[in-house]
């Protein structure tokens, strides 16, 4: 989990790195962007060696006791993030803190899989990162349900359009 949860700083740094950069500009217009596939994008980090696909949320929804509500979230994103000798992680940031000790439900298609969370991150375990992997690229689409700490009920829709070709690209890129 210690793996996990650096791999997640260091983008949490990146992603930062590059609102500063760019004015405003998401880790999809980031200059480390190496491919895009309709709905995803591969990108490449050299030191450490890391390589991703991502992906922002066609649709999101906020609930606050069963009505809608609008809140203020930074980015929103699904990752898979692959290092040489690693099969892939995945992983989710909400654009909030989670409330404390919760998980994020992972729904695709008639699956789903519950991310542990810390902080704004949510981290498949090692061994559901594969089957959610697999999951996806037989997928349509990929719903993160989670809870802020503000008791803020998120839900947002991602896309699976083009995960195949971009989370098998950023494999490649990191073998």
């Amino acid at each position: 989990m210690v793996t996990k949860l650096s791999r997640g700083l260091g983008i949490a740094v990146f992603l930062a790195v590059g609102l500063a950069i760019g004015g405003g500009a998401t880790a999809q217009e980031s200059t480390n962007r190496v491919a895009a596939d309709t709905d995803w994008s591969v990108f490449v980090e050299d030191n450490p060696k890391e390589c991703w696909s991502v992906s922002k949320p066609k649709e999101t929804v906020n609930t606050r006791n069963g009505k809608v509500v609008k809140v203020k979230r930074s980015d929103i994103l699904l990752f898979v993030t692959f290092r040489p000798g690693n099969p892939g992680e995945v992983s989710f940031t909400g654009g909030y803190p989670f409330k404390k000790e919760s998980t994020v439900a992972l729904t695709i298609g008639d699956e789903t899989f519950q991310l542990f969370t810390k902080g704004e991150w949510a981290w498949a375990r090692p061994e559901e990162d594969a089957k959610i992997i697999a999951a996806m690229k037989k997928g349509v689409d990929a719903v993160a349900v989670a809870m802020s700490q503000r008791g803020t009920r998120t839900e947002d829709k991602f896309s699976l359009l083009g995960f195949t070709a971009a989370v098998e690209d950023a494999a490649a890129r990191c073998k």
